[in-house]
């Protein structure tokens, strides 16, 4: 943040942020009605528009294999008609959602005849910041629109052509409706400086939320000016306990990992108690294995993963820490669920955490002793998810303590005001 920003990025900036806040002010006033058919409007024209939009993520994607992307970001930046669709119904389930602007969250008459009322309004002008994932373009103008917001897009130069087809058919729909295309701006030239006239563009924006990798994250919420909801990386785990049926076990643990590596609630650690590892490793090393999953471990551990055929690597402490995002996993024995929660507390990123057990003792504790925004008792961590709990399309799960925490859906998306009437009252 030391050099300066060149003043004409700063400008484009600014006035994208401008037309973004009297887009924000337009939205904010619309009916639900109003809102909901924009939503089916900009779904329907997704679908429309899928092969377009799918042959620019082509180019997307062949540029990324070029620039040897990872297979885990490459998974999370392909689009094709099955997720171009999945994207579309996804507008259409948030215009069935409730509208959250103008709930009463709570409220009062006061002694003296005030009737006070604190209820839920825009944020104004929703800033996203991310990386190679063109499905929270739709996901986050969707969300934004609903809750009544205006959105500032940057994307990851990875998914440039493909966020770029995105919005123009998004920004398309609104104005066919007769609405502001400026609801939903892209931010697409500038490269850092434009970022970081972005994260500084305070008045102009009024929230913003990074969501990709760790180094992203952090860069936003140590620059930023603009108030941040962090979300979080997921080095999530699995804890297998003694009181664990091991058949829930091992169908859990493989579901967390495998059903899709590239995102941040799938598992990358496991850990087993000690008095079923003999029992149980061998069994799901053997199903991680066939998976193509490397469990990184230590040297107690190698000779079961040799044994059940499992690619296997010793573990470093770095190991232990990390986010994988592919078909990798670390492990460990540990003694005790006492052990296990040391173990989680150290290298726990506060997002989902798991246990198994038909202990309702230890599930208790895990649940009270875990510090994590989801925490998942004989079920995969892969439920840490907007849509599965029902909130519809997610902005981002937030693993901060303030304001939110977990899948961000609409309520996340606003703040509140009070509203006070009274009849002459004054004060004493």
């Amino acid at each position: 943040m030391n050099d300066a920003i060149d003043p004409e990025i700063t400008a484009q900036v600014a006035s994208l942020a401008g037309a973004a806040r009297l887009g924000a002010r337009a939205v904010g006033l619309l009916s639900r009605a109003d809102k909901d058919a924009a939503l089916h409007a900009m779904a329907d024209a997704l679908d429309s528009a899928s092969a377009q939009i799918i042959a620019a993520n082509q180019g997307d994607v062949a540029r990324g294999r070029e620039e040897g992307l990872d297979q885990g970001l490459l998974d999370r930046l392909r689009l094709d008609q099955v997720r171009v669709s999945a994207v579309a119904q996804g507008l259409r389930d948030i215009a069935a959602l409730p509208d959250p602007v103008g709930e009463v969250v709570r409220g009062s008459t006061l002694a003296n005849g005030l009737q006070i009322r604190q209820v839920r309004v825009p944020m104004g002008v929703v800033a996203m910041i991310y990386e190679a994932r063109p499905n929270v373009t739709v996901d986050a103008a969707g969300l934004a629109l609903k809750s009544g917001n205006a959105v500032v897009l940057r994307g990851g130069s990875a998914a440039s052509q493909s966020n770029r087809a995105l919005v123009a058919v998004l920004r398309g729909a609104l104005q066919a409706q007769g609405l502001t295309p400026d609801a939903v701006c892209l931010l697409e030239e500038g490269g850092r400086d434009a970022v970081r006239a972005l994260m500084t563009a305070r008045g102009l924006v009024d929230v913003l939320i990074p969501r990709g990798g760790a180094s992203l994250i952090q860069t936003v919420v140590r620059e930023s000016t603009v108030p941040v909801i962090e979300t979080g990386v997921g080095n999530c785990h699995v804890y297998v306990d003694a009181g664990a049926d091991l058949d829930k076990a091992l169908a859990i643990v493989v579901n967390s990992k495998t059903h899709r590596v590239g995102v941040c609630n799938a598992a990358e650690s496991l850990l087993v108690h000690r008095s079923i590892a003999a029992t149980f490793l061998p069994m799901v090393l053997a199903e991680l294995g066939a998976a193509g999953v490397t469990v990184h471990g230590d040297a107690e551990l190698e000779l079961l993963a040799k044994e059940a055929g499992a690619p296997y690597s010793l573990a470093t402490e770095e190991d232990f820490a990390r986010e994988y995002l592919s078909l990798d996993i670390s492990a460990r024995i540990v003694d005790s669920l006492d052990d296990a929660l040391a173990h989680v507390q150290r290298y726990s990123t506060g997002h989902t955490e798991a246990i198994v057990t038909e202990d309702r003792g230890a599930a208790r504790r895990w649940v009270a002793e875990v510090d994590a925004a989801a925490v998942m008792v004989n079920a995969s961590t892969r439920f840490t998810d907007g849509g599965e709990f029902g909130f519809g399309a997610e902005i981002g799960i937030s693993t901060q303590k303030l304001h939110a925490r977990g899948p961000m859906g609409l309520s996340e998306l606003t703040t509140t005001k009070w509203v006070v009437e009274g009849d002459g009252q004054i004060r004493a």
